[in-house]
């Protein structure tokens, strides 16, 4: 397909999906994957979802995810749940695209982490059983600037508004 996979709709609302049945089946199935380890925030495995606040001070950081820990795997839980469950829909209100955002983000998180990559992770061996989590990766991180380049185009222009 060529051009925007997502796109905001003409009436401003709302914004057009246009994936393939393929992608929509690992949109619906890589959330449930992840939901059972945001219950294990010691996994490593979540080490970037939930880093640690306060490298210096143990006990901060222990009053800290005892403060807002739950609040966030909450947060994460019900992206990802909106995430699966919308996959198939034709297009997303811009709640449920915010909402998108921060569950793509939590799976690249994730599968950063398992993979140990950074932001431009290097090319695997086709015959590393990686690789395919690896091209996994680099589609959320696609998708992930899709979701906000059609976020973004319903930011007004800052310029245009101060002429006139």
């Amino acid at each position: 397909m060529l051009g925007p996979h997502i796109k905001r709709r003409r009436d401003g609302m709302r914004y057009t999906l246009k994936l393939s049945v393929q992608e929509r089946g690992l949109l619906r199935m890589l959330p449930k994957e992840a939901q059972g380890l945001l219950e294990e925030p010691d996994n490593p495995t979540m080490r970037r979802v939930f880093p640690v606040a306060y490298p210096q001070d143990p006990e901060a950081d222990s009053n800290y995810r005892d403060l807002v820990g739950s609040e966030l795997v909450r947060k994460h839980r019900d992206e990802l749940e909106v995430l699966s469950s919308t996959a198939d829909a034709p297009d997303l209100d811009v709640v449920q695209l915010g909402q998108w955002l921060g569950a793509i983000e939590v799976l690249r998180l994730m599968l950063g982490t398992s993979l140990d990559v950074g932001e431009d992770p290097q090319d695997l061996p086709t015959d590393d059983p990686r690789s395919s989590q690896l091209a996994v990766y680099r589609y959320l991180s696609w998708l992930q600037g899709e979701v906000v380049d059609a976020l973004a185009s319903s930011v007004p222009d800052v310029g245009r508004e101060v002429e006139g």
